[in-house]
């Protein structure tokens, strides 16, 4: 586990900042705890892909900035690997930020959030929701999100 990403996190979120977190495995940082992480939201999507996208997503006074790659953040991948991490052009942070991210964030289905006290439930659709499962959404519309070059 990375403990100094995981204090920045915490540092971020006491100073207001707002962070969501999607997660497929372990996750030692604890979302929620009133003035440590009350800004960090962790959710986790298990479902049929094992494989997942590393996707880091910043907005700072408007600028925003996106990146992806293949590492996640653990000190083994980032101090004792070869990892990849590129920026997404300025012309496709919509795509990413809106609907990869944003369906994702949406999740009603597969979707778990991660407890303050390490447990997780299950997210469930709200009255007015439609039922959303990200990874069969982003299958049956691949149209829309899918980059071509």
């Amino acid at each position: 586990m990375d403990y100094q990403c995981i204090r920045e996190l915490y540092r971020a979120s006491r100073a207001g900042v707002k962070i969501d977190l999607i997660v497929r495995g372990i996750c030692c940082l604890r979302p929620g705890i009133y003035g440590l992480s009350e800004n960090i939201r962790v959710t986790s999507i298990v479902g049929r892909f094992l494989e997942h996208s590393r996707i880091y997503y910043f907005r700072n006074g408007g600028k925003e900035e996106i990146f992806m790659g293949s590492a996640d953040l653990m000190p083994r991948n980032l101090d004792n690997r070869v990892e990849v991490l590129f920026p997404i052009s300025q012309d496709y942070i919509p795509i990413v930020r809106d609907i990869i991210l944003g369906v994702h964030l949406k999740d009603n289905i597969k979707a778990r959030l991660l407890l303050p006290n390490g447990r997780t439930e299950r997210i469930y659709p709200q009255p007015e929701e439609e039922e959303l499962d990200s990874q069969l959404w982003m299958l049956e519309n691949r149209d829309i999100w899918d980059i071509k070059t």
